[in-house]
């Protein structure tokens, strides 16, 4: 059976979304908005009885002083990934955006490949068995996907150049994730190590209040976050840029994103912004700061959005991203040592991977791309 593809509207794309348990949230119309510099498009595959079966939000990125594009798919495109036919699905994608006046075509499956569990990986950790998560062997693994990634290189896509350590694809491709489905919140805290349950009880004590912020509080957000952008080295985004994301993804549904923030004795000491789609809910920026860390606001605050995220109906709890690095002495251990404490799972999705329709370009831009 084909499929036609073609631009939907805001409204179309919306439905189709909200009719699925999960999709990323650089998947729903909004993102988008957030994403100003670029130019968005909504496409939707359509089977031969008219239904609406797949959708994608498609960002433009334009080369300078050319009118051709990169094509971006962040997290997506929300289609069947387990179809044997997968080019039924890409064939009609790659042809409009061609169309489009794109050049090169980037899309990350939202397909997990393998989880390991978190006593695996305290386990590997703890005897020195291996340096790198992909060397331990998982507790879980979707066959299908390395399907799925075989029907991919046949048909001319290629995988991203990150080696599979997680950082070179644009978006992470190892992540942490806590499952909540048929779990109570006891059995959920049961599952954290004893030093988060200590942090928790500490930060209680010790009377640190997370409270739900709103639009008028992300200044407090920011302001934290420039600290912690400080200590961790990396270049903090504008507080225009956070303005917007709430703007567009609240304006779309009120529980698209939200803020939270520790307070002690008056003061903010962390803050966090959180993303839900359907029962998918991410922990998505996080900012601390460099006094007080014995109060343990952190550790309070996701908490906070885990209990919030199960009285939401979430099925699973996404802490994004982590190295895949299991070496104490390696910079990005400190990621996955915190988000390990939480007794969730590490997983590994397909990462991503691109498609040059203009093979010069795409060249030409990834030479670019290595000189930054």
């Amino acid at each position: 059976m084909s499929l036609r593809l073609r631009t939907i509207t805001r409204d179309e794309h919306l439905a189709f979304i909200s009719k699925r348990p999960s999709a990323s949230h650089m998947q729903v119309p909004s993102w988008g908005e957030v994403k100003a510099e670029w130019r968005t498009e909504s496409i939707g595959w359509f089977d031969d009885a008219g239904e609406q079966v797949g959708a994608a939000l498609v960002l433009y990125r334009q080369l300078p002083k050319l009118k051709r594009y990169l094509a971006y798919l962040p997290e997506g495109p929300v289609i069947d990934w387990f179809d044997r036919e997968l080019d039924r699905w890409l064939e009609p994608m790659l042809a409009h955006l061609k169309a489009q006046g794109a050049f090169s075509v980037k899309m990350g499956p939202p397909v997990v490949i393998r989880r390991w569990d978190a006593p695996t990986i305290k386990e590997a950790i703890a005897g020195k068995q291996a340096k790198r998560l992909r060397d331990v062997e998982a507790d879980w693994y979707e066959p299908r996907a390395f399907e799925v990634a075989d029907r991919l290189r046949k048909a001319g896509w290629l995988q991203g150049e990150d080696g599979g350590a997680g950082f070179g694809d644009v978006q992470p491709r190892y992540v942490f994730q806590v499952p909540l489905a048929n779990r109570s919140l006891d059995d959920i805290q049961r599952g954290f190590n004893q030093l988060w349950r200590r942090n928790i009880k500490k930060a209680e004590k010790s009377g640190v209040e997370v409270v739900q912020g709103g639009y008028e509080d992300l200044p407090v957000f920011h302001q934290l976050y420039v600290v912690t952008a400080t200590r961790d080295h990396f270049t903090p985004r504008p507080l225009a840029y956070f303005e917007r994301m709430w703007k567009a993804l609240a304006g779309e549904d009120p529980d698209r994103m939200r803020l939270y923030i520790a307070y002690h004795e008056g003061e903010p000491l962390a803050a966090t912004t959180m993303l839900t789609v359907g029962e998918h809910v991410w922990y998505s920026y996080g900012a601390s700061a460099n006094h007080k860390r014995e109060v343990k606001p952190s550790n309070a605050i996701q908490w906070r959005m885990i209990r919030d995220a199960y009285a939401l109906g979430a099925g699973l709890y996404d802490l994004r991203g982590i190295s895949d690095t299991l070496d104490e002495d390696d910079h990005l251990f400190g990621l996955i040592q915190f988000k390990l404490g939480t007794g969730g799972q590490a997983a590994e999705y397909l990462g991503e991977w691109d498609f040059p329709l203009n093979k010069l370009l795409h060249k030409a831009l990834d030479l670019y791309m290595s000189r930054r």
